[in-house]
């Protein structure tokens, strides 16, 4: 890339970096340490707790599900330091004279409020609803639980013409609002926090184990959970499969990969149909999608009411849609519209913010941060509380992301040498994953536990993998299971983020270990579709 090329892509990443960016992620975490056993427990009083389950500031909620408060300690390697007040709902098993126990469930993120997530759709755990008690929970600063916020600050626009210089002052100066108007808790939104909080959990609702179901981020919750607490740890299934050991820019390349093959399985399915925009040659649709995104950033599509939509934004919406194969028609349409008539509604639509937003019940689709009750269903809560905690948790768990040690010189350097090998990966999505190096700027550096975690004596656990997914590729699954140790992974040969609610057979094989223990030996196959 030309060096004046860089330096405006630097400061477009900045400005639209809320949207994009975010995905990655803000805040220091110290590096954890045991918590005593026996007599002279420093988490006593938090272990004495009696949860009162009442009405959910969520709404509307299932009938029969009841919501309470935990404290837990701010900050674990100092308990009386200040405490967090951490919010979880409960649909009570169907079927309790054969009751399990608890079944913790993060739906993603991270950032995604747990709360939103139980409520959304229960019939989508009926069979695992029968036997446990089914937890959601808003993770500390998430929803309910003390909710941290950048006060909008990823929503002003910033400057794409600026230098790199001043864009990076910019995120500077993002980092300070988020600090000014989240309050202590951000200094301690890591993982490693979250899943000592998730153990404090255990105790209250009476589980010798901790059985839990995670997605998408919510594996690499869980792998952290299993790192902490291995005697602790029952039967657990992580759907979506997070990485723990791959450095920032490599993690941004794998993710650029894994998109563009979500892409082109889709561009695959869409010449199929006989009013695909790009017709039947799945070799130039890919061409012609990298054409569309690059044509915008000079030439912006422009909606009915004045709002142009340029390339990162497009980048975007195709994203978003590449989660679930049920928006995919939507996303046919949507590029349709913008290619023939240079109309964005169909994309903003896809984020939305049109009038054709994705199906909010769908629970393989990504967390919408413009939805009141996505983002916690009240006003209490930030609007930009999604992003912002998002930010908060990736960066405290990477001790790579803090990139300011670098001059803005460098910097550009640094993006410039990278760009072609991403730009060979993806037209579409390389410059914005690379971009993401962008993320942490200003912040410290995160903990290194998630990046050492290695056989931590934990029970054999499930990890399912889906080979179109876009947002967790493949690869990672079998990575983390090699980290993990003692892990059988259902290897899903479809397409969309996470398996357990497109694939029967994943189900199956999820729901047959979560309720009846039975784990099968070796990796197992979903074919696509069943």
């Amino acid at each position: 890339m030309h060096r004046s090329r860089v330096c405006r892509a630097i400061a477009a990443g900045v400005a639209a970096g809320a949207m994009f960016l975010a995905s990655l992620g803000a805040a220091p975490t110290p590096t954890p340490t045991p918590v005593p056993t026996g007599g002279d427990d420093p988490l006593a009083r938090f272990h004495a707790q009696r949860l009162r389950w009442g009405a959910c500031p969520e709404k509307p909620v299932p009938a029969e599900m009841r919501c309470a408060v935990a404290e837990v300690p701010l900050d674990y390697a100092a308990p009386g330091k200040g405490t967090v007040k951490v919010a979880l709902g409960r649909l009570p098993a169907t079927d309790p004279d054969r009751r399990i126990g608890s079944l913790l469930i993060n739906f993603g993120g991270p950032g995604a409020p747990g709360l939103a997530g139980l409520a959304a759709d229960p019939k989508a755990f009926a069979d695992l609803g029968e036997r446990y008690d089914l937890i959601g929970f808003d993770p500390r600063g998430v929803g309910h639980s003390d909710p941290v916020s950048c006060g909008g600050a990823g929503d002003t626009a910033g400057d794409a013409n600026a230098d790199t210089a001043t864009a990076l002052a910019a995120l500077r100066d993002d980092v300070k609002r988020c600090e000014l108007n989240s309050g202590p808790v951000l200094a301690h939104m890591g993982t490693v926090d979250v899943a000592r909080d998730m153990d404090v959990l255990r105790r209250l609702l009476g589980d010798d184990k901790l059985n839990f179901l995670g997605f998408s981020y919510g594996s690499r919750l869980g792998a952290a959970y299993a790192a902490l607490f291995p005697r602790d740890t029952g039967r657990m299934v992580l759907d979506g499969v997070d990485t723990l050991t791959e450095p920032l820019m490599e993690q941004a390349l794998v993710s650029a990969r894994g998109q563009q093959r979500a892409l082109d399985n889709f561009l695959a399915s869409c010449a199929h149909q006989s009013d695909c925009v790009y017709g039947t040659n799945t070799r130039t649709a890919r061409e012609k999608v990298a054409a569309l995104v690059e044509r915008a950033d000079t030439e912006p599509l422009v909606g009915d009411d004045g709002t142009e939509v340029g390339g990162l934004v497009i980048v975007l919406a195709i994203g978003q849609a590449l989660y679930s194969p049920s928006t995919w028609p939507a996303l046919a349409k949507a590029l349709a519209q913008a290619e023939r008539e240079h109309d964005p509604a169909g994309l903003l639509a896809l984020l939305g913010l049109g009038t054709e937003p994705t199906d909010p019940t769908d629970p393989t689709a990504p967390p919408d941060p413009t939805d009141p009750a996505q983002a916690g269903g009240s006003d209490p809560v930030p609007a930009d509380n999604l992003a912002a905690a998002l930010a908060a948790v990736n960066c405290a768990d990477d001790p790579d992301r803090s990139i300011e040690k670098l001059t803005p010189a460098a910097l550009e350097k640094e993006i410039d040498e990278r760009a072609q090998e991403f730009l060979k990966v993806s037209r579409v999505f390389g410059v914005p994953q690379l971009l993401s190096v962008l993320t942490c700027y200003g912040r410290p550096a995160g903990t290194d536990f998630i990046r050492e975690i290695d056989h931590p004596g934990a029970p054999p656990m499930l990890l399912v993998g889906t080979r179109g997914d876009p947002a967790t590729p493949y690869e990672w699954t079998e990575e983390t299971a090699e980290r993990l140790g003692s892990a059988v992974i259902v290897d899903h040969k479809g397409d969309g983020h996470t398996g357990y609610s497109t694939s029967r057979c994943v189900q199956e094989y999820v729901d047959d270990f979560l309720i009846h223990g039975r784990l099968p030996s070796g990796t197992r196959s979903c074919p696509a579709g069943e």
